[in-house]
């Protein structure tokens, strides 16, 4: 995507470099566009797990690097089989919600656990992380143009009118590689001149809404209002949204969606209000081995930290300023699980099925395309 009329992606390979690994430090925005050198297999766990990177296919894209920075460790001394294992169950280890981890590190590593030249394993590591990033790029762009379907459908039944439409999170380009999941049909549609407003839900703890998804929207243009958390189900019960759209870290052969806590809240006052609801995600955010989501999926906890303060800009300084009382017992899970009887769609680079198992195992058969 465009920032300030130049193309970035959320992770890339430095050119000048190629044993550094360059990626947009998500922590500084809005407030500050940075970039961020990862050198090792440490940097990239560090990255991963104080969400310097986050977004399930952005996250896989980070562990297939890690990989890659772990293979230039191999010399000919090295048992490359366990370097190489030791080195993935760490990097699985730092997040274990979004399945895009796993999936990208498993990948790698059977791909590489019989080479045995250390030139040929870091060759192939490499070229193996590049093309999943290509593969994930081009998984949003077609998720776009199915999802771009939906908006259209609700711009020609308004007439017109701009639609509305509600997300949780940033299920953007960051999250993403480029165009991302949710923001794809957004941009794609805003590009067709349809009228469109984004209704942008702050997401605490971390309000990815309000400090990357809001910035995402404006720097491309569209038009978007920032709402509380807890807003949502107002604006439904007015008529005030006409779809929501949410990303997936990890989705279930039933077809319950794992998403950023809150999310199963947005679904149920979508239910109520018979307003559409639907989860975008590419192939590599299912989880097909797990049938029950409610029960099976992993849900991260993490730092109470991040629940007892709120980070902010004052006097051109990122601090964090307490909004509890010191001795507040806290707890912070990171996801929740929406079951796929509130799930209108699923909305993939394969097309929209249905939140039911069957379709899902169309989705995976090889007649889907």
């Amino acid at each position: 995507m465009l920032i300030d009329g130049k193309s970035y992606r959320s992770i890339w390979l430095d050119e000048k470099d190629n044993t550094v690994v360059c990626v947009i430090d998500q922590q500084k925005l809005p407030f500050f566009f940075e970039t961020k050198e990862l050198r090792s297999v440490d940097d990239i766990f560090n990255a991963i797990k104080d969400m310097t990177v986050r977004g399930a296919p952005l996250i896989g894209a980070a562990g297939a690097f890690g990989m890659y920075l772990a293979a230039l460790e191999i010399t000919r001394q090295t048992n490359i089989r366990d370097h190489l294992s030791n080195a993935g169950r760490y990097l699985v280890s730092c997040r274990p919600t979004a399945v895009n981890l796993s999936l990208a590190v498993h990948q790698i590593y059977r791909k590489l656990e019989n080479l045995t030249d250390p030139v040929r394993v870091a060759e192939q590591a490499l070229k193996f992380a590049q093309e999943l990033c290509e593969m994930e790029i081009e998984n949003c762009r077609k998720i776009g143009e199915h999802g771009l379907k939906i908006v259209e459908s609700v711009s020609n039944s308004k007439a017109g009118e701009t639609v509305n439409i509600l997300t949780h999170c940033n299920a953007g380009w960051l999250a993403c590689i480029d165009y991302g999941t949710v923001t794809a049909p957004i941009y794609l549609a805003h590009e067709k001149g349809i009228s469109l407003h984004i209704w942008v839900d702050e997401t605490r703890p971390k309000n990815q809404g309000a400090r990357l998804t809001a910035w995402e929207l404006g720097k491309q243009g569209v038009p978007y209002t920032l709402i509380t958390d807890n807003a949502g189900g107002h604006l439904m019960q007015k008529g005030m949204v006409d779809l929501v759209l949410v990303g997936s870290d990890r989705t279930s052969a039933s077809g319950d969606v794992a998403n950023k806590i809150g999310t199963y809240l947005k679904a149920l006052a979508a239910k109520d209000n018979k307003i559409p609801f639907y989860a975008l995600l590419p192939t590599s955010s299912f989880d097909i081995s797990i049938h029950d989501g409610i029960r099976d999926i992993p849900v991260e906890e993490r730092d109470p930290e991040e629940i007892m303060e709120v980070e902010g800009l004052s006097e051109g300084r990122l601090r964090s300023v307490r909004i509890c009382p010191e001795d507040a017992k806290t707890a912070n899970w990171a996801f929740d699980v929406t079951p796929a009887r509130l799930i209108t769609g699923l909305i993939t680079e394969k097309g929209i099925f249905k939140a039911e198992e069957t379709d899902i195992k169309k989705l995976f058969s090889d007649k889907s395309n």
